[in-house]
């Protein structure tokens, strides 16, 4: 059966909220192509295009995307199959008040590098240095459960979680806050690490394969994303700072750990701290982003 694709053209969004009107209505378990545009509406094509500005409008989400049957309380599971890169080059910026090292008087703001991608050599190069192609989804979320957030905003409902695991070969389950969960993904990197230290990665459109399924009445209610890679299970959480965002982290595990392996809360506790591993996702948006992983051989997801 041939897959439905619904591309930014069709619709896209640079906020999520309670209330979003789908461009595309879902079956439980369908398959779909996701088209993307980069997260900077194709403004910047070559390295004199600098911004000097964040504009409003960056970011843009294609979607939402109802699925049928999700109601508040059931989890929305996004198995994504592949991601693949859809043009031909990347772009790396710098801009004013906006990174990691934004007060560092020796680094340039503004400041552009594009990253020409060569897809078959599977490579993303930067001032003749080639990196792997990595594709990461950058922006992914759905409905939340009250407040409209910006889609530069990671929250959770997910948003802009900035996270290197959201690719192909992960499912990235969610927790559904409105009718049909309205989920919506864009703002995608060839080429992305863990911090995203400039405020950018790669930025690229691309071309997301994922399938999308409602879980009903799951055995432990996740309050934020959850990531399962394959070789572990990971809690995605995102706060204004990052001790706040691994404290989070590290108590929605302890819920998964409990209802693995029977546990108490303080025994959950003191085996997160043997198997545990905190991660940082971003740390240049309104809100940071952190995960707590636990290898597979430790966990299993209750759904």
């Amino acid at each position: 059966m041939a897959r439905e694709t619904v591309t930014h053209r069709d619709g896209h969004v640079y906020e999520f909220g309670p209330e979003m009107d789908p461009v595309y209505e879902a079956a439980d378990g369908e398959s779909l192509t996701i088209e993307t545009v980069d997260s900077l509406n194709g403004a910047i094509q070559e390295a004199d295009d600098l911004l000097g500005a964040i504009p409003e409008e960056v970011n843009a989400a294609t979607g939402p995307i109802a699925v049928a049957g999700a109601s508040p309380g059931d989890v929305l599971a996004v198995e994504i199959e592949a991601v693949r890169v859809a043009e031909d080059r990347g772009r790396v910026l710098t801009a004013p008040g906006f990174g990691l090292l934004r007060d560092d008087p020796d680094i340039d703001h503004p400041a552009t590098r594009i990253t020409e991608v060569d897809a078959d050599a599977e490579a993303v190069d930067f001032e003749g240095i080639d990196v792997p192609i990595e594709p990461v989804i950058g922006t992914i979320g759905v409905a939340t459960d009250g407040e409209t957030v910006s889609t530069l905003t990671p929250d959770d409902h997910g948003g802009n979680l900035d996270t290197t695991d959201v690719t192909g070969g992960t499912t990235v389950y969610f927790p559904v806050f409105q009718e049909g969960a309205m989920l919506a993904l864009g703002d995608a990197k060839a080429a992305m690490a863990d911090g995203e230290m400039c405020g950018t990665g790669a930025e690229i459109a691309v071309e997301v394969d994922a399938t999308l399924s409602v879980i009903e009445d799951p055995a432990v209610s996740p309050a934020r994303p959850l990531l399962d890679t394959g070789d572990a299970v990971k809690t995605v959480a995102s706060a204004e700072t990052m001790e706040a965002a691994v404290e989070l982290a590290n108590a929605d595990m302890l819920d998964l750990l409990s209802h693995h392996h029977g546990f108490s809360r303080t025994e959950a506790y003191l085996f997160s701290s043997l198997v545990g591993g905190l991660e940082v996702s971003q740390v240049v948006d309104p809100q940071v982003t952190a995960r707590n992983a636990v290898p597979s051989e430790y966990l299993s997801l209750p759904f």
